[in-house]
């Protein structure tokens, strides 16, 4: 179904991104090709290697890396992708999105994509449901984000509660839903 899309898959920095390779695998098998952003901070639970084996493609993690394939990578990606997945979608990247804040190089590739963006919120309870992440969230679906919603469950800190990222299959799932 998702056969010669092309999704960029965003990574941020929580323990949910443990997941995200098995997203990209997904995506590959539906026959989606697949270009990996990430945070420095995502670089903390996933690996270049494994990003880039699964995608078959160079990660972008860096604006101003000599091996980026353009000067303006971000630009170059925002182009070629048909859509957008985050996930994880950490607190932060989510306030980054709803400031227009750009300052690494998801946020700036976030900030220059004009086609659909699906978020995968992944956090502790209590930042889940604190009222400027929720604000966020509202104001980034009025203006036409797709917000996978995080289930309940055990988190990683131990705690019971909503902001358990999706399952891969689930979030695949949808992403199929909406290209039907």
């Amino acid at each position: 179904m998702l056969k010669g899309k092309k999704i960029v898959v965003g990574i941020s920095g929580g323990i949910a991104a443990y997941k995200t390779p098995q997203i990209i695998r997904y995506l590959v098998k539906q026959g989606a090709e697949v270009k990996v952003a990430v945070t420095n901070n995502a670089l903390q639970f996933v690996t270049p290697k494994v990003l880039e084996t699964l995608s078959k493609n160079n990660v972008y993690s860096d604006l101003f890396s000599p091996h980026n394939q353009y000067n303006t990578e971000h630009i170059s990606l925002s182009d070629w992708a048909d859509m957008m997945l985050v996930a994880p979608a950490t607190a932060n990247c989510i306030g980054k999105i709803a400031s227009g804040i750009a300052d690494d190089a998801l946020s700036t590739l976030l900030l220059a994509f004009r086609k659909p963006i699906f978020l995968c919120p992944a956090m502790n309870t209590n930042m889940y449901m604190h009222f400027a992440v929720q604000r966020n969230i509202e104001y980034l679906k009025h203006n036409g984000i797709i917000i996978i919603e995080p289930t309940c469950g055990e988190l990683a800190c131990g705690v019971e509660g909503r902001g358990r990222m999706e399952e891969p299959e689930k979030i695949i799932e949808q992403i199929v839903l909406y290209y039907r």
